[in-house]
């Protein structure tokens, strides 16, 4: 008896033995490609609502974020790009591990990325916040050498920013300012309205015979259209030109000329052209850009791609639901809800069966008067997309320095609840 309990005894500790030498289960991985407004929201929320129980690695070769939200106020002369350029100590703060790369490719299959550098990042779950890319193509004359870098679209935050602001600096007072609008969807429906407000302010201040000439690709101003345009007319009016059904479809860069589908040419002494844009390109090349070649369409549940199982897509990428702008807020508001969904799913909870989002964009139409516009967008499982809520949001009656105030508060807020 005694032998048999000693026996049982010494098994007994063999097995705690093996079982403390067996090595801990890993943690799940999530890989975020692009810091943007979606990714690097993705990227904290994901370490904070799993309780860093879900490791993350954000993928993004800018060492600073430079915002997109109140760039324009560069433009102005009310702001320097310095003001908007963010670091990202917060996400490491919060254990995100950060790689100054970009991902080369993206094999579904395996679950794996591969980055620029030749790295190999196995995944859980990946998400893509890949932003935009410019389809130069349909500006032949900017596939000229050198041309890019005279005819600018400063439309992502940097030294674009800072090149059209010197453009403008060095135009002759008299001189003629052309912003050429692509047809919808684009990056930020208010953004070249509220642009050519900000080069209006500059001219008043210090150019105050230069023109501002808005050449429109849609047929109206595409957001908060009769509220822009009384403020052109109370505030610009004999700055301000605005010429909808204008769609720009060749630039002739050695004469600072842009031309229209019709052959309509304009000239100007600064020409500022926004190409069309589709999803980043390593949507596009992983073969998520469904809608129309473009852009990348999702389960708006979950942001999980109808693509490519396991991969999500967020940000400025995605096919938009009705009434959804390609907004910094949405863009944050995509990142919480698929964070949400993906530390459930890899938690084997259903996710949210019917998120709810809400948007505010603040446009400046002076250094310090604004206007902005709201909404809220609930999920519709009958219509399997995100739908506007009857009732909810609204715009603003006038611009006034009160809401500049609150669209001040509200970038610090949105960046602070971005990057930690």
């Amino acid at each position: 008896m005694k032998r048999r309990t000693f026996l049982a005894a010494g098994s007994t500790a063999a097995l705690l033995s093996a079982c403390t030498s067996v090595a801990p289960k890993a943690k799940p991985h999530v890989v975020v490609v692009g810091g943007g407004y979606g990714g690097a929201t993705a990227a904290r929320y994901v370490r904070l609502w799993s309780g860093g129980d879900i490791d993350v690695t954000l993928v993004e070769p800018n060492p600073t974020m430079i915002s997109c939200p109140l760039s324009n106020l560069v433009l102005g002369g009310s702001r320097r790009i310095g003001d908007l350029t963010l670091r990202y100590d917060g996400l490491a703060r919060h254990g995100v591990r950060m790689l100054a790369d970009s991902a080369a490719s993206i094999d579904v299959t395996r679950r794996t990325v591969v980055l620029a550098s030749g790295s190999l990042l196995v995944y859980d779950r990946l998400i893509l916040s890949p932003g935009i890319e410019f389809l130069m193509n349909a500006l032949p004359g900017l596939a000229a050498p050198g041309a890019q870098e005279q005819v600018l679209h400063a439309w992502k935050a940097g030294a674009q920013t800072t090149a059209l602001r010197a453009q403008l600096e060095a135009m002759p007072d008299g001189g003629v300012y052309a912003l050429a609008v692509p047809p919808a969807p684009f990056r930020c429906p208010p953004g070249p309205y509220e642009r050519a407000c900000q080069v209006a302010f500059y001219f008043s201040r210090h150019k105050p015979r230069s023109k501002v000439l808005l050449l429109d690709a849609n047929e109206d101003v595409v957001s908060k259209g009769p509220l822009f345009k009384r403020i052109w007319r109370e505030r610009y009016k004999d700055i301000i030109e605005y010429r909808p059904g204008f769609h720009t479809v060749d630039v002739d860069v050695a004469a600072r000329t842009a031309v229209s589908e019709l052959g309509e040419r304009v000239r100007a002494d600064v020409l500022n052209v926004i190409p069309p844009h589709r999803a980043g390109a390593i949507a596009a090349q992983t073969g998520l850009t469904s809608a129309n070649g473009r852009w990348c369409e999702v389960d708006f549940r979950t942001f999980e791609s109808t693509q490519a199982a396991g991969i999500h897509v967020i940000g400025d990428a995605i096919q938009t639901a009705p009434l959804m702008p390609k907004s910094a807020h949405m863009a944050n508001q995509h990142g919480k809800v698929c964070a949400a969904a993906v530390v459930d799913l890899l938690a084997g909870r259903a996710p949210a069966a019917a998120p709810v989002l809400t948007n505010t964009c603040y446009s400046f139409v002076s250094d310090r008067d604004v206007i902005h516009v709201a909404s809220v967008h609930a999920y519709d499982a009958a219509q399997k997309t995100l739908l506007v809520v009857p009732g909810s949001g609204g715009l603003s009656k006038e611009a006034s320095a009160l809401e500049g105030t609150y669209a001040f508060s509200w970038a610090a807020n949105i960046w602070a609840d971005t990057l930690g």
